[in-house]
């Protein structure tokens, strides 16, 4: 679907400019993916793992095909897409470390190498003993660079992710009522996500309700609590389309609104509409979590937007860089991220919005389309 082979020429570019000699990216990885097609499995919550489960991965140097090493179990079991040709299984009874070195030293000298941040302990020790004189360096300060900026490609399937969610909400707030639960509301974004062909969900999906009827906080994001009227119910959650995530919120009322609620959503819109203003090409990311949260800060509701503005996103939900104050990041034609300012003030008033932007010439522009006017049942 992807030019993987054009993906890795990139790659390679970087690595001579960098001088790293060899990369090694594990199964589970997004870089992987990036770089090779390889599918991901969908996240547990506890480890799956399988005997020898460290040696999962592929290397990649400029000089040969991506030689892949796995486990028997993810070779038979764990391979959708069939199981590329230049991969040495490792069985159960097999010298898993005799063969990984084997492969390993297959590219000569090595002097650095670069190895994906999340990759297993394990596996670095025994690189580290393979290649007991190299440097071992960061991959994904690498591989994010070519990631950070999207193709028209990813971005037509990042905005087909952005369609669907849109489409789920629509759906689903006219059913934020009394009596309804938080989890049937969660259970049934999460169907309607896999009804329209979700992968999975992007990351845990989250309903919660907050005002002056409880003291809860956004950090308790799961419940079977009925709404009750009087309150702010947020939504937090994201479809996943051919690998690219979208992540999306609204709230939405139940009951008629508070002024203090109606002066706090207006804020918080005001707050990403100014953060969307921000975006253009070099502007950096901490200025347009600046612009986002000064709105909130003269609103008075300062202490009360207690998180980042937003993080670029792609074939992971959470990518580099952020939209925080700490990220002088210029920005980029192609980067993608999220603008989410939110007020989460615990027993007064919660509202929050979240949409996918997109960097363009002309600046930034918002992918999803559902509307952010405030809503109350």
């Amino acid at each position: 679907m992807f030019d993987y082979k054009a993906r890795r020429d990139s790659l390679y570019a970087l690595m001579e400019k960098e001088g790293i000699d060899l990369v090694f990216l594990p199964k589970h990885s997004a870089d992987l993916d990036y770089l090779t097609g390889t599918e991901r499995r969908v996240v547990t919550f506890g480890n799956v793992a399988y005997t020898h489960h460290w040696v999962a991965g592929a290397f990649l140097h400029p000089k040969y095909e991506p030689k892949f090493v796995l486990p028997r179990m993810i070779v038979e079991f764990d391979s959708p897409n069939g199981v590329d040709p230049n991969t040495t299984t490792i069985s159960e009874l097999d010298d898993a470390y005799a063969k990984f070195k084997k492969v390993a030293e297959s590219f000569g000298n090595v002097k650095r190498i670069a190895v994906s941040a999340r990759t297993w302990g394990e596996t670095i020790m025994h690189l580290m003993q393979i290649f007991p004189h190299a440097t071992i360096v960061n991959a994904e300060e690498l591989v994010n660079k070519l990631r950070r900026i999207k193709s028209a490609q990813e971005i037509a399937e990042m905005t087909r992710a952005c369609y669907m969610v849109d489409d789920v909400l629509a759906q689903v707030q006219g059913k934020v009522n009394i009596g309804v639960s938080e989890l049937d509301l969660k259970t049934e974004v999460n169907f309607q996500m896999n009804e329209r062909g979700s992968k999975t969900e992007s990351f845990d999906t989250a309903v919660w309700s907050m005002g002056p009827k409880n003291s809860r906080d956004a950090s308790d994001r799961r419940s079977s609590n009925p709404i009750v009227g009087g309150m702010g119910v947020s939504f937090d959650f994201g479809s996943v389309v051919n690998g690219y995530c979208a992540d999306f919120g609204r709230t939405v009322f139940v009951g008629d609104p508070t002024g203090e609620y109606q002066k706090v959503y207006e804020l918080v819109m005001a707050a990403q509409a100014a953060g969307i203003a921000a975006v253009k090409p070099g502007v950096r990311a901490s200025d347009v979590h600046k612009a986002t949260r000064d709105v909130i800060v003269e609103g008075g509701y300062g202490d009360w937007f207690r998180h980042r503005t937003g993080h670029c996103i792609g074939l992971d939900v959470h990518e580099f860089p952020f939209i925080s104050e700490e990220d002088h990041t210029p920005l980029e034609v192609g980067m993608t991220f999220t603008i989410e300012p939110s007020v989460f003030w615990p027993g007064k008033v919660g509202v929050r919005v979240e949409d996918i932007i997109v960097v363009e010439e002309s600046g930034g522009r918002k992918i999803n389309q559902h509307p952010t006017d405030l809503v109350a049942n």
